[in-house]
């Protein structure tokens, strides 16, 4: 009986590990999805413009 008790750990991880793949891919897009996208989105477009207006003018000479 003790691979039994040797193989019960291992098997209760993949298990455990395998439900936390599937709620993850299940937590991936659905109705939220736009609405985390557009903040992304949001947050991207604020670096940027930041970024853009703190950049040093170049005067060419």
């Amino acid at each position: 009986m003790d691979y039994v008790s040797a193989l019960v750990p291992p098997v209760v991880m993949a298990v455990f590990f395998i439900g936390l793949i599937v709620t993850i891919v299940k937590s991936q897009g659905g109705a939220n999805k736009a609405k985390e996208d557009g903040a992304v989105d949001a947050a991207l477009a604020r670096v940027e413009s930041a970024q853009q207006t703190s950049a040093p003018k170049d005067s060419g000479a």
